[in-house]
C-alpha cells in the first residue's frame, strides 16, 4: 500500500482514538461513538487497501508468467 494511504489511515485511527478518549473522559457518548466510527473507517480503509495491494500484485505476476510463457512458444 502506498505510503501515504497507510499514514492517512493510521492518522484517522489515532483520531478516532483520541475523540473516543475524550469522549469517555467526559462522559460525551456522541462523542465517543463518533471516535469508534472512525477508528473502524481506517481500519477497514487499510484492509481495502491492503486487499487491493494484494490483487494487483497477484495480477502483476500472472501477466509476467505468461508473457513469459508467450516468449517461450517461439522457441
Amino acid at each position: 500500500m502506498g505510503g501515504i494511504d497507510k499514514a492517512k489511515d493510521k492518522a484517522e485511527q489515532l483520531k478516532g482514538r483520541a475523540k473516543e478518549k475524550i469522549g469517555d473522559a467526559t462522559d460525551n457518548e456522541s462523542l465517543a461513538n463518533k471516535g469508534r466510527a472512525e477508528q473502524m473507517k481506517g481500519r477497514a480503509k487499510e484492509e481495502w487497501h491492503d486487499l487491493k495491494e494484494e490483487a494487483d500484485d497477484k495480477l502483476h505476476e500472472a501477466k509476467a508468467r505468461t508473457t513469459d510463457k508467450d516468449r517461450g512458444k517461439g522457441r
